[in-house]
């Protein structure tokens, strides 16, 4: 089992504001993507459990990277998977639905988790059973104003969009008050892995933070 190193994984994806998705068909480059967003400045990475060899690449990743890159699993369906990343060392974990049991998995271990929700009743559920931050999916159905009108009555609760989220709205979703958010295509594809063109993953990278950063100064 590699332990997950006792760094905060959370204050990282806050303080960066981009979790960085890789759902790839196989996990060839996947090291190598997270080494091209690391140079960008994105330093949280979710290897979704839908890629081939999931487990192992979670594994891989936490012994190459150390504290410089937080890495996650994504697409945890339930306790079981949750645990399996856990001993895989996955530093935080992603679910795209709400599994109360998963929850508190993680809060035993504890791994920042962060569910999946959209109405307003299945974010504060999740918050209240001990969300560290909740993953609003799909956040491309709504956007920023949804979002924005979820944050009205409850603005204590930390969201992540997720779905649909680019370079053009990125601020969007910022200023009407997301704490992070989660891309995939968007910064990292199939394309781009077969291709092995890092470099275009790094300004990429580059460019969400700088979107991000903005936004916040904006905001502030």
């Amino acid at each position: 089992m590699v332990l997950a190193n006792r760094f905060n994984p959370l204050a990282t994806i806050r303080e960066t504001g981009v979790v960085a998705i890789i759902r790839a068909s196989r996990s060839e480059h996947l090291l190598d993507a997270a080494e091209a967003l690391r140079a960008g400045g994105v330093l949280a990475v979710e290897v979704t459990l839908t890629t081939p060899g999931a487990l192992q690449t979670i594994e891989q990743a936490v012994r190459k990277f150390g504290s410089e890159v937080v890495i996650g699993a994504g697409t945890v369906l339930d306790p079981e998977s949750a645990r399996a990343a856990i001993q895989a060392g996955a530093q935080f974990i992603v679910c795209p639905t709400l599994n109360l049991n998963t929850i508190q998995l993680c809060k035993r271990y504890s791994v920042p988790v962060l569910p999946g929700a959209y109405t307003p009743t299945e974010v504060l559920t999740a918050w209240e059973a001990g969300a560290d931050m909740v993953k609003l999916f799909p956040a491309d159905i709504g956007g920023p104003a949804y979002l924005k009108a979820i944050k009205a009555p409850l603005p204590q609760v930390s969201l992540t969009p997720t779905g649909g989220v680019d370079v053009n709205n990125a601020g969007d979703f910022i200023r009407a008050g997301a704490d992070a958010l989660g891309v995939g295509s968007a910064l990292v594809n199939n394309s781009l892995l077969e291709a092995r063109d890092f470099a275009a993953i790094t300004e990429r990278a580059r460019r969400f933070r700088e979107a991000v950063a903005a936004a916040r100064q904006g905001a502030g």
